[in-house]
């Protein structure tokens, strides 16, 4: 009996790995970097990984499109962790900075921060304007799954 295979990509060299859907969970490691595929805290994006991160890809990618001056995202910023400690692997969690990377934020008509867009397979499903705390983000990403 075979099992789905997702490709995941690492967090930390951008590799495509092909992972058995059963062994999500089972501290998967990078078949080039050798680190974990799962952190368990938000990813940085920046303009070189964003695409990547988000179309290449089978599990969801939330971002949080943010910015350090923004008192709103600040306050965010532990809840968005947290979450990102409990939600993966099912979802990977990452943050993009809207100062650093203007351009990807015009590009999804990013008009507030913090806002978080919900992305599968390169397509955006859903997004939510607004500091969450931990358990509204869990449940605001889980029902989007």
């Amino acid at each position: 009996m075979s099992s789905t295979v997702l490709h995941i990509v690492c967090p930390h060299c951008q590799a495509i790995n092909r992972l058995p859907a059963n062994r999500l969970g089972a501290g998967a490691k990078c078949g080039k970097c050798h680190q974990p595929l799962f952190t368990g805290r938000p990813l940085e994006l920046t303009g070189r990984t964003f695409q990547r991160q988000i179309s290449r890809s089978d599990i969801p990618v939330l971002v949080d499109f943010w910015a350090p001056w923004c008192g709103p995202c600040k306050m965010m910023g532990p809840a968005f962790a947290q979450a990102a400690s409990r939600l993966e692997p099912a979802v990977r969690l990452a943050k993009l900075n809207t100062e650093a990377e203007p351009a990807i934020a015009a590009q999804f008509g990013i008009r507030s921060i913090p806002t978080m867009v919900f992305f599968h397979q390169g397509k955006e499903l859903d997004r939510q304007s607004g500091a969450l705390g931990t358990e509204e983000i869990i449940r605001w990403a889980q029902s989007r799954t």
